[in-house]
């Protein structure tokens, strides 16, 4: 594997001034409306600040963003417990995002303007964090985004806790190579995050020697893969990278197995499957295949025993934890770390003060670089088992520095644009 060193993450002087333009992905955010944003509405004079959750609680992406808001809810139960933010309690305002973009920017607009929080938690999909962008940017106000992601994006009003690309996909390929694999099959939902992932995974193939034997998108929430799964039989590649979202992939595996393709004859890496997601699916549907994340419910540490322990305590026995369910429980600490650092609630204190504030998380000790307004992480390949975990068998031995223009990669020249 490369060495994966932090670069100065500052575009060339020309795509900077381009991306003011842009609105497709790839477009550095400006900090132009922020800085002609009006006075913050956020009260801190009496015993509690509020805080915004905005998750999908109905809808396709229902399955996975529950349990984020739920593990939202246990970060902020726990603070409170331990005396709350600067003395102050946390008051959490929930949100249901529907699994709608457009919904997303609504009730973050309302949770901004009308609830005036300090911070907001949630989205999970591409598409619902660049419809929220503009809010957030517009009203310099702060969105703690919790999933993995395909990069090429910094805010200077989002804190990325997931994985950017050179944490997740990247890795991810350069264990597919290192395993031999060749060629490779590319499925996705037919939205931001898929789309851009396949382009990075495409121009990382042309440059390492493996061949894309397909490429096939299917709209969120699809439910019919006969013709897609057997497009991806009958082309023979030697693993399928899979870029799925939300309930589709119940019906992608359930089928993957129909036509008889195992794990063995033809792996399927999934960037966006979790231990929450394979109860869904059928553990009997999945065992073998391979995740690439950044943790997962079974890493020996301290920190992620007392983690798993109390969701567990909190939420039932039989409740799994997962990446973006741990990226959210550790986006409320780093907030809460980042706060007391400024000695402030106030927008840009926080920003000023977030360039290496730590937090020893469940999935280990992570940095938020204050230049990009990502965290370092550790990338992980795991194996999906019997019980229904997964379980890991590669990961990067020490965090990554985040590098969401991918500046460190001569193939990935040009993605930004």
């Amino acid at each position: 594997m490369r060495p994966l060193s932090k670069r100065a993450l500052a575009l060339p002087a020309a795509l900077a001034a381009a991306s003011l333009v842009l609105t497709a992905c790839g477009s550095k955010a400006s900090d132009t409306a922020a800085q002609a944003a009006g006075a913050s509405c956020v009260d801190t004079s009496g015993p509690s600040v509020k805080v915004g959750s905005l998750n999908s609680l109905s809808g396709t992406m229902a399955i996975s963003e529950v349990t984020v808001r739920d593990s939202i809810a246990l970060a902020v139960e726990q603070i409170n417990a331990s005396g709350g933010v600067l003395g102050k309690q946390i008051q959490v305002v929930g949100e249901d995002g529907a699994s709608e973009p457009t919904v997303f920017a609504e009730k973050a607009e309302k949770l901004i303007s009308a609830d005036c929080v300090a911070a907001v938690f949630g989205g999970w999909t591409s598409s619902s964090r660049k419809a929220m962008l503009p809010v957030f940017e517009d009203h310099n106000s702060l969105l703690y985004y919790p999933v993995q992601y395909e990069g090429l994006e910094s805010s200077p009003n989002i804190f990325y806790t997931g994985a950017t690309t050179n944490q997740q996909i990247v890795p991810a390929l350069d264990y597919l190579k290192e395993q031999g694999v060749e060629s490779l099959y590319l499925v996705g939902s037919d939205y931001v995050f898929p789309q851009t992932a396949n382009r990075i995974i495409k121009a990382y193939a042309e440059a390492n020697g493996i061949e894309i034997k397909g490429e096939d998108y299917t709209p969120l929430g699809s439910t019919d893969f006969s013709t897609i799964v057997n497009k991806v039989r009958t082309a023979d590649a030697d693993a399928v990278f899979n870029t799925l979202n939300g309930d589709s992939n119940v019906a992608f595996f359930r089928e993957y197995k129909n036509v008889g393709l195992t794990a063995q004859d033809m792996p399927v890496v999934s960037v966006s499957i979790a231990e929450e997601e394979v109860g869904g699916i059928g553990v009997q549907n999945v065992e073998g295949q391979l995740t690439a994340w950044n943790y997962y419910q079974t890493v020996d540490s301290p920190e992620n025993v007392s983690f798993v322990e109390a969701y567990k305590a909190k939420y039932g026995r039989n409740k799994p934890t997962s990446d973006p369910m741990e990226a959210a429980y550790t986006s409320v600490w780093l907030w809460k770390n980042t706060v007391e650092k400024a000695n402030s609630f106030a927008v840009e204190d926080v920003k000023t003060a977030a360039d290496g504030v730590t937090y020893d998380a469940p999935e280990g000790t992570v940095t938020i670089d204050g230049d990009n307004h990502h965290i370092t992480k550790t990338a992980r390949i795991g194996e999906i088992r019997s019980d229904g975990l997964i379980y890991t068998v590669w990961d990067s031995g020490q965090p990554i520095e985040p590098d969401p223009f991918l500046e460190s990669y001569d193939w990935a020249e040009g993605l930004s644009s």
